[in-house]
């Protein structure tokens, strides 16, 4: 190994040099000999519940590579918890092969061998798990420690060709003290910042080829309707992934069935824009971290999203549109991400066969910063087409970041602009976020994005101290004032509202949040002093994890076009029974009054869920969704909505590959109906 002097280490970071190896090793979580000849690290620095101090037990972390493979083997010093269905012990790698300071993947394993991977995006601002990737590990439990051993092969993930030196970070949780250590210094609120990873050293993949992946899926389902015949649907589909460099890759898909084994979760929408869902669908999910704006992923900024995937193949009275096909290629290099993608779907009902088509180019400048170009558009036929055309920009530095995104649509002729921008960062000990948006009036991507607020206009500012306390029982605590100012789409009157937050985090894994806002506000023609109070408290505390939340709003009821008090109270409860068994409950109560104050209407939805873990590849969930409405406060005549009985069988075989067998049984007072489902997923590659 090459002597490294201090000054560099000063000035580059922490460094972990790989050690070649000229055949592969066996992957059971034992370290062999063969590991004690590799470069190592141990000083890992506490992040909880200590910041900044020295870690209660020893970590060392090795490295290797062979020609295909990368390698980490792990000795984590200390008797581990393992627990299948609740708190236990894991580790976490995370590498950067691009050196892009702002991306990265990563790979979690439990000391039970569950495991997790994804991707960390935005620098570390948000995190994404539905990446799905090639990759190998084992556990060895002994009585002093617990050893992991991880292979990732070079031809599974993408990374810059010639870059020897990879962004790398390591982190571990001890369950039994709940304490987290990471190998580099992190700050409270970046504990996954990507530039500030370690430095991998010496990696130079050396296999040679195409990864090529075929991944065909077969599919049967059963729809029973009561007083109809059954219908049986059995259903193939063909998946295509070609990674013609390790920066470039090629996908496809003919005639995919995207049907969900997991339906989306009942959610009583009280405002007047539609409900945004989370995207599940394997074709979509694939490099979509290219397709995407830059976003701070805390829940105050909005993108300009004039791309939104749940555009294709969208529902249409509870059935999927469907895709005859889609193509997809995405590129990353050291200065440019490009992606193109291109679906056509068939006719259902009302909606005519449609393409759709995202083109994407990202700039990467100073470092860890990025400009980008986003061009996204449907077409039926000339007279019926969607198009928009994006810009976004994001200045990174620190803890500190800047985000500006503008685009203009077309609908059928019909153009307009919107803007939107943000901030977030710490100064010191103040804590300082703000945003803001400006809609035309018509802006339109309602066939291809997500922005369906056209006309709105809003700029919302948060500043306070954010202190932290070294000892004792209060580890956090934020406070500060908030200013909104919006005005609403056909509204001629700005909203000016005032509000405060306070924000505890205990040392013991327990926090809450209380905000209150109030001011003038102007919707729907109505002139009116809105309020709005929430207060939310958690807990984790092992294998018991307890969310309370709620919330009281005068505020204009767009469901049922009057201005009223609204108010909603949830739980989320979660429990370890024994180490295969868990238990979830969801609880979410939502209470409507009328204009006279009266109490019109409790909707009630009741979420208990079971979970049976039966080895790290295999489990078994059973859940009951039931929905209630009790009119005014007559408790006695309350009403059955809906209710649904799941259940999912899930066995990842080998990686990327599934067999799943679902069950739901759903029924109404207008509707009743069973659906069964065996779906195999089993990847091939080479």
């Amino acid at each position: 190994m090459i002597p490294i002097s201090p000054m560099v280490l000063l000035l580059l970071g922490k460094i972990l040099t790989v050690t070649e190896i000229k055949a592969p090793i066996r992957i059971d979580g034992r370290l062999e000999e063969i590991w004690y000849k590799a470069d190592s690290v141990s000083d890992f620095i506490q992040f909880h519940p200590y910041l900044g101090e020295s870690p209660g037990v020893r970590t060392v972390v090795r490295a290797l590579q062979d020609d295909e493979n990368l390698y980490f083997g792990i000795r984590c010093y200390g008797q581990p918890t393992v627990c299948l269905s609740g708190n236990e012990d894991f580790v976490l790698v995370a590498i950067d092969p691009f050196g892009s300071r702002t991306t990265a993947y990563y790979f979690r394993v439990y000391a039970s061998g569950c495991f997790e991977d994804g991707w960390i995006l935005d620098d570390g601002m948000s995190m994404d798990d539905s990446w799905d990737g090639v990759w190998y590990r084992g556990v060895k439990i002994l009585p002093d420690r617990f050893e992991v051993e991880i292979k990732i092969p070079f031809k599974a993930i993408r990374y810059r060709s010639g870059l020897d030196e990879w962004g790398v970070q390591f982190k571990r949780y001890v369950a039994s003290t709940k304490e987290e250590d990471y190998w580099t210094k992190v700050e409270e609120l970046h504990e996954y910042q990507v530039s500030r990873f370690g430095i991998l050293s010496g990696v130079r993949p050396l296999a040679t080829g195409y990864h090529f992946e075929i991944y065909p899926e077969g599919y049967v389902r059963v729809d029973r309707f009561y007083g109809e015949r059954d219908r049986i649907k059995p259903s193939g589909s063909l998946n295509l992934r070609w990674d013609l460099t390790p920066q470039t890759t090629l996908t496809g898909t003919f005639y995919p069935d995207f049907a969900q084994i997991e339906s989306d979760p009942f959610e009583l929408n009280l405002t007047r824009y539609p409900t945004h869902f989370k995207e599940r669908r394997p074709f979509f999910l694939e490099g979509k971290e290219i397709f995407r704006f830059s976003d701070f992923g805390r829940g105050f900024f909005q993108p300009v999203e004039i791309y939104y995937s749940r555009r294709i193949g969208r529902l249409i009275e509870g059935e999927p549109v469907p895709i005859i096909g889609g193509m997809k290629l995405t590129s990353k290099s050291p200065l440019v991400d490009l992606g193109l993608l291109g679906a056509y779907t068939d006719s259902l009902q009302i909606e005519p066969r449609r393409f759709f088509g995202v083109g994407r180019t990202r700039f990467k400048i100073f470092r860890n910063s990025s400009l980008g170009l986003l061009l996204s558009g449907m077409r039926r036929d000339g007279s019926d087409y969607n198009y928009a055309f994006g810009f976004d920009g994001v200045y990174r530095h620190g803890s500190n970041q800047f985000i500006i995104d503008q685009a203009i649509s077309d609908r059928n002729g019909k153009t307009d602009l919107a803007t939107t921008g943000g901030y977030y960062g710490m100064n010191g000990r103040l804590l300082s976020l703000a945003a803001f948006e400006t809609i035309g009036d018509s802006f339109d991507v309602s066939e291809i994005g997500y922005l369906p607020w056209p006309g709105r206009k809003k700029f919302l500012a948060y500043s306070g101290p954010f202190l932290q306390f070294r000892r004792g029982l209060l580890k956090y605590l934020y406070s500060g004032p908030a200013v909104i100012i919006k005005k609403n789409p056909g509204e001629e009157r700005w909203c000016r509202l005032l509000g405060c937050t306070i924000s505890p985090i205990l040392r013991n894994n327990t926090g809450g949040d209380l905000s209150y806002y109030y001011g003038p506000y102007f919707e729907a023609d109505t002139e009116y002093t809105y309020r709005n109070l929430n207060l939310s408290i958690w807990t984790n505390q092992g294998n018991t994890h307890l969310s309370i939340w709620s919330n009281y709003t005068h505020v204009y009821n767009y469901r049922r076009n009057f201005l009223a008090n609204q108010a909603g109270l949830g739980l989320f409860f979660r429990q370890s029974i024994i180490p295969p068994l868990s238990l979830e409950l969801k609880s979410h109560l939502w209470f409507e009054w009328d204009p006279d104050q009266k109490l019109i209407e409790t909707t009630s939805l009741i979420r208990p869920k079971l979970k049976f873990v039966l080895n790290a590849t295999t489990s078994l969930s059973i859940f009951n969704e039931s929905v209630l409405t009790t009119p005014e406060h007559e408790w006695k005549e309350t009403e059955l909505y809906s209710n649904r009985l799941g259940l999912l069988f899930a066995w990842n075989l080998r990686p990327k590959s599934w067999f799943y067998i679902a069950l739901n049984d759903y029924h109404s007072k207008e509707d009743r109906y069973q659906i069964s489902a065996v779906k195999l997923k089993y990847l091939i590659y080479f």
